[in-house]
């Protein structure tokens, strides 16, 4: 055997593994590559869990009284934006809309595709699709507060028209308007008691026949 031949298996020895065992660093990599799974699996590795879940339709016939408290605010706090930021007279938004269900359920249906439309994984035709609509929607506006009756300064409420065989609607008045935010919260705890009142009324009920 020539002096090459046998340089060459001793280099061959050297770098095979010896059985049972393998050097320190495959295995610190194995385990760092097991890791990084475990870690991603069942979760979203770039992070669109965070993502809040899009907005769902409010129906106020229904809300318990705690979630009412939160769309309240959130309504309020979006429709003051709105008529600061897009210039809107009271004969579109007036100051008691809060006492008008008509206008309640336009408002927050604007509201709802405003959040829709300006979603981050809505498309870039998403703000014109919502001033279309709040386009159309200013119209309807103006003829529910032109229903109403509410203005400015003043406000009563909406007249209801009786059928035939039912009682007599009750007489409106209006009301001088002296300071709208004090009248909203003073509705909004009105309105939560009364949600409230109405759980607890039905949680009787349900222990009573139990």
């Amino acid at each position: 055997m020539t002096d090459e031949t046998h340089n060459s298996d001793e280099a061959e020895d050297a770098l095979a593994p010896v059985d049972g065992d393998e050097p320190d660093e495959v295995t610190a990599a194995a385990g760092d590559d097991a890791d990084s799974e475990d870690d991603t699996e069942g979760g979203d590795p770039f992070g669109f869990d965070d993502i809040p879940a899009p907005p769902r339709p409010v129906n106020w016939r229904t809300l318990s009284s705690s979630d009412a408290e939160h769309e309240w605010l959130t309504l309020n706090e979006w429709v003051n934006w709105l008529r600061l930021e897009f210039g809107l007279p009271a004969a579109v938004i007036p100051p008691f809309w809060h006492r008008h269900p008509e206008l309640v359920w336009e408002l927050s249906a604007l509201h709802l595709r405003w959040l829709g439309c300006y979603d981050p994984q809505q498309d870039a035709a998403g703000p014109l699709a919502f001033l279309t609509d709040f386009h159309a929607a200013q119209q309807r506006l103006r003829e529910w507060v032109s229903i109403s009756g509410t203005r400015l300064d003043r406000d009563r409420p909406t007249r209801l028209t009786s059928w035939p065989g039912e009682e007599p609607a009750s007489e409106t008045t209006e009301q001088p308007i002296t300071d709208r935010d004090e009248d909203f919260v003073a509705f909004v705890i009105e309105d939560v008691t009364r949600r409230a009142e109405a759980e607890a009324a039905f949680l009787r009920a349900g222990e009573e026949h139990s």
